[in-house]
């Protein structure tokens, strides 16, 4: 069985772009550096070479990652998404009720999220935890640092695809 991987337009494309730049740019430098680095003779010694060969392997490495994420992506449109619940692409305002803080987050693929930007995986546990939630209901995320308890108070549309 295929375990989908759900990810934004938005996402679906910077990971193409990752990609491509990969396959056409930095892969052909690579193999640029490494035929320098042959050139300079004797390869036990030569860091130049070696140092080529592990970039070299970083960057196969990503590729293969990349295909495999691209080939088994859900690509789902934020913009067309229901704001009723929280479902992938909305964005949660939450009210934490020990300490009255207000935050909000987008709900996103594990690709795209990025706490500093507001953006959290729908498979994480605070992302879980809200799913299919509505205003006004509580959420309890256990956390490695204990359970937190939210209150959804809003859930808005996102402002990409």
């Amino acid at each position: 069985m295929v375990v989908r991987i759900p990810m934004s337009k938005t996402g679906n494309q910077k990971l193409r772009e990752e990609l491509a730049r990969l396959e056409r740019v930095e892969r052909v430098e690579v193999v640029k550096a490494i035929e320098t680095a042959r050139e300079h003779g004797d390869l036990k010694e030569n860091a130049e070479y070696h140092a080529a060969k592990e970039r070299q392997g970083h960057i196969e490495g990503r590729i293969l990652e990349l295909k495999d994420k691209l080939a088994r992506a859900e690509v789902i449109d934020c913009l067309k998404v229901s704001t009723k619940s929280a479902v992938f692409g909305t964005v949660v305002k939450l009210l934490d009720l020990d300490n009255d803080d207000q935050v909000s987050y987008q709900l996103l693929g594990p690709e795209e999220a990025d706490v500093k930007k507001g953006s959290i995986s729908v498979l994480s546990p605070l992302g879980r935890s809200m799913l299919g939630k509505a205003v006004g209901e509580e959420v309890l995320a256990k956390t490695p640092g204990g359970t937190r308890e939210f209150e959804i108070i809003d859930i808005q549309p996102s402002t990409f695809s």
